[in-house]
């Protein structure tokens, strides 16, 4: 390992932000108040998952765009006790869904899961049974120590006091803007006498807030079978919607063992499937471990040749061997073997680039969020959670202040595929909540959102850490690449001169100004201190706990 990668690297780049330290804890999300709900649930005495539970519930108010509860998540937890688990809150196909149940949009390519009208895009077909408000509840009765009701007021708050719009926010409703103003509910909140939000107006969700407010009381029970379910039903019946009160009642959440890699003696921990990123994650470290990738430089030709090669190689696999395990038999044994590993690297070619297909027989969003919690007991969170497109299905619920998922634009319309649609089929996912353990003990954990960047990018900032050294912060603000077999995107920060080299291979290079989202995560130093980053490509902050409590017996009088 270099002792400094810029010295071999061939992109440089300066950090946008700047890191936070701490001894007693650590919360790091994409928006600052959600840090700061995580961040008091700690100064309370909470654990780690008491403050991701706070935070989540606190990026459905403020991050309103990316997250919610009727939507789904990964969350990849490791206990004071060493272990890990995954909580899939994912969400399913309602019952009433048939592989058939849509019309793809002629002529469309294998990979795009377009239909006609966009039903499975926009509007009240496009959402599948939520997952995500479930999954909270559970982990937190499961693993925290704080009630409900506590961990949710600070979401409670923002919601009915209202918060000031970031750029950020601001932006995202721009984009959304054309579809989001057919519905006058959402439009009454985003889109006030017809135009978006301007960055620092208020936020203001009071129907939101009186939803939070029955949840903190009733728990999960008001969604799944209570009087908020009803109103989801009622909404979905008289809109053509498919959800039913069968589809809510039925809904579980999975506890699931992770993959488990070995690179250059680190041991790296990902989601399994339904998720597909910790097996290509670990695939795609496998086939790296053959090359002196630190020799290669950051950002070099050599080395992004070789990171386009492997996503490649994962992207063919993917589309062929991904979905839910109770659906789809993913070969994840050969997948993620060091011989399947070495059978497709030696059919890399250096300095050119190839046409991958699948080496195994039997696709997602950008608009999702990440955040990591750490606590001085040894708890640890990093969980991905999202509503898959930006404002999800576009639309709010009467009654619930809520916007829905559309999670359904994940399924393949077309029958007989592994990501084709069959009803209770829970959907397939980037999201890469990971962890990176050295000797036994917990070094980094991290996380973004990005759709099918996500995986490509969590990858590429391990290969930051282990192979070339950085910072965490360096390597959560690093720039990244991204293909999955046709343009090879690249960030702005990959100079010209690469990105020429590059193209001499065969590769058809494209400049973009992001690759995935904001990128977040947690250090843990063998001292006890823990680093926090957040990088620039969203609203990231990392707030440290330390300090502590008065010395025992400490008094002090006035003369």
């Amino acid at each position: 390992m270099p002792r400094n990668w810029r010295d071999r690297a061939a992109a440089v780049f300066e950090c946008q932000k700047s890191p936070a330290s701490g001894s007693r804890g650590m919360v790091v999300s994409n928006h600052p108040l959600a840090s700061a709900a995580g961040a008091e649930m700690l100064a309370a005495g909470g654990n780690a998952i008491d403050a991701a539970i706070a935070t989540l519930f606190t990026l459905t108010v403020v991050e309103p765009m990316m997250v919610g509860i009727i939507g789904g998540g990964m969350a990849h937890i490791r206990l004071s006790d060493g272990s890990h688990r995954f909580i899939d809150g994912q969400s399913t196909v309602p019952l009433a869904v048939q592989p058939d149940t849509y019309r793809p949009k002629p002529g469309s390519a294998p990979e795009v899961f377009d239909t006609v009208n966009d039903e499975n895009l926009s509007g009240p077909k496009a959402v599948a049974v939520p997952g995500s408000l479930k999954a909270w509840c559970e982990t937190l009765s499961r693993y925290g120590t704080m009630s409900l009701a506590d961990v949710m007021q600070p979401a409670i708050k923002h919601a009915s006091r209202g918060f000031a719009a970031t750029p950020y926010l601001h932006e995202c409703i721009v984009d959304s803007a054309s579809e989001m103003s057919k519905d006058k509910p959402i439009s009454a909140v985003y889109l006030p006498n017809g135009s978006p939000l301007k960055p620092g107006e208020r936020v203001l969700q009071s129907e939101y807030a009186e939803t939070l407010t029955y949840i903190s009381r009733q728990g999960e029970a008001a969604l799944y079978r209570g009087a908020l379910g009803d109103v989801l039903v009622d909404y979905m019946k008289a809109h053509g919607g498919f959800i039913s009160r069968e589809d809510l009642r039925a809904y579980k959440t999975v506890e699931r063992l992770p993959i488990r890699g070995d690179y250059r003696g680190w041991e790296i921990l990902g989601p399994p499937p339904p998720a597909a990123s910790g097996v290509h994650i670990v695939q795609m470290l496998n086939i790296l471990e053959g090359y002196d990738i630190a020799a290669k430089g950051f950002g070099s030709a050599e080395t992004i040749h070789l990171l386009a090669e492997v996503l490649k190689i994962a992207f063919a696999d993917r589309a062929v061997a991904s979905g839910d395990p109770e659906f789809v038999a993913v070969p994840v044994e050969r997948l993620t073997s060091k011989d399947y590993a070495r059978e497709r690297r030696d059919a890399i070619v250096a300095n050119k680039a190839n046409r991958w297909g699948a080496g195994v027989s039997q696709l997602e969003s950008a608009h999702t969020t990440h955040m990591t919690a750490a606590d001085a007991m040894g708890n640890v969170v990093a969980t991905t959670q999202t509503i898959n497109n930006l404002f999800g299905a576009k639309f709010m619920i009467p009654g619930l202040g809520v916007v829905p998922n559309n999670y359904i634009n994940l399924y393949d319309p077309r029958p007989g595929h592994a990501l084709s649609l069959a009803p209770g089929k829970r959907v397939t996912t980037s999201m890469s909540p990971m962890m990176a353990l050295r000797g036994g003990k917990l070094v980094y954990a991290l996380g973004l959102p990005g759709g099918k960047r996500i995986f490509p990018s969590a990858l590429q900032a391990l290969i930051n850490l282990i192979d070339h050294g950085m910072s965490l912060q360096e390597a959560v603000e690093a720039p990244r690449v991204w293909t999955e077999g046709n343009a090879l995107e690249v960030e702005p920060a990959v100079p010209d001169r690469i990105r020429d080299e590059l193209r001499s291979m065969g590769h058809e290079v494209q400049a973009v100004a992001t690759v995935a989202g904001g990128m977040n995560g947690i250090q843990f130093h063998g001292d006890g201190m823990l680093t926090g980053a957040g990088c620039w490509r969203a609203d990231g902050t990392p707030i440290g706990l330390a300090g502590g409590l008065a010395r025992s017996g400490v008094r002090f009088a006035l003369a």
